[in-house]
């Protein structure tokens, strides 16, 4: 198990030497602006939860963009913590708490977390990278809790309609079953944290396949109705941080998306649209009138050359699913003198839809001289040592350094129908060379996801076109750039959209 490993503790003392240090480098004052008031420090003083009592493990990624944002997270923690009292939280980052590629499921991580805090701390709080955290307030918020219960608390999200991307769960009332936006922190109880390590421990994961997370492990909490519920926390927000309605908030978000720079270049993106024959006339025609005028350098390949078009027939037959071969043939023209040098690789279906331009400021924030596979991020067989995967109707963005060291480790499809995203995970599960998660691309339509959800978010794509009007989803979406609007317009007009 994860609490045996000798590797962790060493990875553990580490965080704790880390914390002691960012404790020697802070002077006292609050995140945010000014010092924080003697009021606050009374807050701490009289409550009867100690900052040591909580453990916070921001659900970190160990890209180096990732590695920064959540060590930038972690030292505003420390800071806000120093300001209050001389007794800080702990504060770990997921991606470095063991080896297991598989952490950011959560599940397969309870038993460390069990073994390493169920018995000396109070409560587990999950942040994201993007979370804003006001101590005080959430100190305010957990006292609330009779940490002897069991708990689930967050800020719940609710599907309209069932979804596939949920496995049509509670299809005769969808609404009935609420999961936490990560985004705006959820925590557990320590008596929750222990029970749930001991049924991981003793009981095999039902389900094979990760899609979304926050749903999922809901659902695991949840147990058929034999565990707790999720417990809304009016405290737990989405808001920007500087919106006037955040008060009351134990957290917000950022304002603005990640933004590091200066988009990339148009002419550093090169697009490979997968199609075939019998979709020539019914999806192209959507590419054309919608997102296909923002590309520099793209090619649509199928299994028939129309130069209407036009195609490029890569002399791999087309297959009802899978189209491995036919992605595998895609990443060697990538880096063949056939196409435009450029840094970085998207492959998209005929049925995505996607914004260019977002995704250039996107991925200002990424060295396209290292490894870089990013889009949304499933799991195949976390539990027991399987792989990360960036499902492929969603986009997946690869540097060309990934791609080169893909192609040079000799990995291949097993079949031209396989899977390509799955088999390309456990070719870079293989090397080593993490996936990395974005919530901006999107595998499934807008009605498929929670409103709440997406009304934070300035998405990057959608996928499918399956009862819907693709190009109104893409006016109403994805169509307006991402600089004009970032401020606060994108995240005001999707609330009225919704």
């Amino acid at each position: 198990m994860l609490s045996n490993n000798p590797h962790i503790g060493h990875k553990v003392a580490g965080c704790l030497l880390l914390l002691s240090l960012f404790l020697i480098n802070f002077s006292a004052g609050s995140s945010g602006k000014g010092s924080q008031s003697q009021d606050d420090m009374h807050v701490i003083h009289n409550n009867q939860l100690d900052l040591r009592e909580i453990v916070f493990v921001i659900q970190s990624q160990s890209n180096s963009f990732h590695v920064r944002q959540a060590e930038r997270l972690r030292a505003d923690l420390l800071k806000q913590a120093h300001s209050l009292t001389e007794t800080p939280p702990v504060v770990l980052l997921l991606h470095s708490l063991s080896d297991n590629e598989g952490d950011w499921s959560i599940l397969p991580l309870l038993p460390y977390l069990s073994h390493s805090f169920g018995k000396n701390s109070s409560w587990i709080v999950f942040l994201e990278e993007e979370t804003n955290v006001k101590m005080t307030k959430l100190v305010q918020v957990l006292t609330k809790f009779d940490t002897n219960k069991e708990w689930f608390l967050g800020k719940p999200l609710h599907d309209e309609e069932s979804t596939i991307i949920h496995h049509y769960a509670f299809a005769e009332n969808p609404s009935i079953f609420k999961y936490p936006d990560f985004a705006a922190a959820w925590a557990v109880s320590a008596p929750l944290v222990v029970r749930l390590a001991d049924k991981v421990r003793n009981e095999p994961l039902k389900s094979d396949f990760t899609i979304d997370l926050k749903h999922e492990v809901a659902l695991y909490i949840w147990d058929n109705g034999n565990g707790p519920h999720l417990t809304a926390v009016p405290e737990l927000c989405t808001e920007p941080q500087d919106s006037p309605q955040t008060h009351h908030c134990a957290t917000t978000l950022s304002t603005d998306p990640p933004s590091c720079g200066e988009p990339v270049n148009k002419e550093d993106i090169f697009v490979a649209v997968k199609t075939c024959r019998k979709f020539h006339s019914e999806r192209v025609p959507v590419i054309k009138k919608t997102w296909e005028k923002d590309a520099f350098s793209l090619e649509y390949y199928s299994d028939h050359a129309d130069p209407s078009i036009p195609t490029i027939d890569l002399g791999v037959p087309n297959t009802e699913r899978g189209h491995c071969g036919k992605t595998f043939a895609i990443l060697q023209r990538f880096l063949s003198s056939s196409v435009p040098n450029t840094k970085w690789l998207l492959v998209v279906d005929d049925d995505t839809l996607i914004s260019l331009s977002r995704l250039q400021v996107l991925l200002s924030c990424y060295n396209p001289s290292e490894p870089v596979c990013l889009g949304e991020r499933y799991g195949y067989g976390l539990s027991q040592g399987g792989y990360s995967y960036i499902t492929g109707g969603g986009g997946m963005v690869f540097s060309r350094e990934a791609v080169v060291r893909l192609l040079n480790s000799g990995c291949k499809c097993y079949s031209n129908d396989a899977p390509d995203d799955m088999v390309l995970g456990m070719c870079f599960n293989a090397l080593g060379l993490p996936v990395t998660h974005s919530p901006l691309f999107h595998q499934a339509r807008p009605e498929d996801y929670a409103r709440d959800f997406l009304a934070h978010q300035v998405p990057i794509s959608f996928h499918k076109h399956w009862n819907i009007d693709p190009i109104a989803v893409f006016n109403q979406w994805l169509k307006n750039d991402l600089r004009a609007e970032a401020s606060d317009g994108l995240n005001k007009s999707a609330k009225t959209e919704l």
